[in-house]
């Protein structure tokens, strides 16, 4: 039985540098994270949609994905878009352009570099924090249950035993 401390260590330390690396792997694959070159197949460029492009970037006056938002700004993001499609940009330069023209707040994913890594970073220490304290919860928990019986009831006087009898008696059916 020794040896579930260290192996709830080890679980508890991979699960940890899962959280953390998983964003950075997610970015690496998602060919919508900024600054990662896309591979294009066969030496050619993707074409760019719009479809694909609004769900990865967003309205600047709201706030929300461009493919939600109906704002007159979101149609006039939308008109630049479709400019750039009919021009032949790929993607990157469509995002590229999106930034140089409204700001780094235009894309829906931060990048993964600068204070922007806190986006990635914070939300899984927060779950590591949060399974170490439960983990110390638990372990708390689980050694107070090992110390015996539960206390012994309070003595009752006879006028105590006599009130609670008659509450009782009320209540049968």
């Amino acid at each position: 039985m020794r040896w579930r401390a260290p192996v709830a260590a080890f679980a508890a330390a991979a699960i940890g540098l899962s959280l953390i690396a998983a964003p950075a792997a997610v970015a690496q694959e998602n060919d919508s994270s900024p600054g990662i070159p896309t591979p294009a197949a066969g030496g050619a460029a993707p074409q760019a949609d719009l479809a694909d492009i609004e769900d990865e970037v967003m309205c600047p006056i709201c706030g929300t994905a461009l493919g939600l938002s109906e704002s007159p700004q979101a149609d006039r993001e939308r008109d630049f878009i479709r400019g750039l499609i009919a021009e032949g940009r790929t993607k990157e330069e469509i995002k590229d352009a999106l930034v140089a023209e409204y700001g780094d707040e235009v894309l829906a994913v931060p990048e993964p570099e600068g204070f922007d890594l806190a986006a990635w970073l914070v939300p899984g220490i927060a779950i590591l924090l949060a399974a170490v304290a439960i983990a110390i919860g638990l372990r708390r928990w689980r050694r107070t249950g090992r110390g015996g019986s539960a206390p012994a009831p309070e003595a009752t006087d006879g006028s105590d035993a006599e009130r609670l009898d008659a509450d009782l008696a009320r209540y049968d059916l």
